[in-house]
């Protein structure tokens, strides 16, 4: 089961997304984001030894909240090989010590375990709860489809209706998000598509 420590993080994820976020090419503000944790799951390292979270932040900064979609992982030490741009800061958390933070999509273990999500292997966990499963994650997976490398959806946005998936993609992860303030209902959106082989 994925561990969720109730202690500190110096600097928070948020305060680090808020540096990171606007470098990235798929952002879509103008300047500083203001950022508010609005949904996603964990899934869980067999070994241990990396914590990996999928994180719906939305920014509010702009005239209108926009919600992003951030896979990043938790290290003790530096992912060998890394992009320079996959790494998203560094912190000190109270129990673990230094962590490393990165774009999940940069790291292996992360892709594998979404890997086995897809084909029932795996299962994915609560974001904020200690030692629970998430049953709220959703799975899709073509009929006979080959799935290849994962792509994180960036930009969130309410799933439709479609009862098939799009040309092209063999499967899909959704899960629950808020696109705004408290008060406004939990929607699902795609978090990561499977492209076929």
């Amino acid at each position: 089961m994925a561990i969720i420590h109730r202690t500190t993080l110096q600097p928070t994820k948020l305060e680090l997304l808020t540096d990171w976020l606007p470098h990235r090419p798929w952002y879509r503000g103008t300047g500083t984001p203001e950022l508010s944790r609005t949904g996603g799951f964990r899934l869980d390292d067999p070994a241990g030894e990396v914590g990996m979270e999928f994180m719906a932040v939305t920014d509010t900064s702009g005239p209108e909240p926009v919600t992003y979609h951030v896979p990043m992982t938790y290290r003790g030490a530096t992912l060998p090989d890394a992009p320079a741009d996959a790494l998203i800061g560094t912190t000190e958390h109270g129990v673990l010590g230094e962590r490393w933070i990165y774009d999940g999509m940069a790291d292996p273990v992360l892709l594998t375990e979404l890997g086995r999500l897809l084909r029932g292997e795996a299962p994915a966990h609560a974001q904020s709860v200690d030692g629970a499963l998430d049953p709220t994650v959703g799975v899709r997976l073509a009929p006979g489809a080959r799935a290849g490398r994962p792509e994180a959806v960036r930009l969130l946005e309410e799933l439709g209706t479609e009862e098939a998936l799009a040309p092209g993609v063999a499967g899909e992860v959704s899960a629950r998000w808020r696109a705004g303030d408290e008060d406004r209902p939990l929607v699902r959106g795609v978090f990561v598509r499977f492209r076929t082989e």
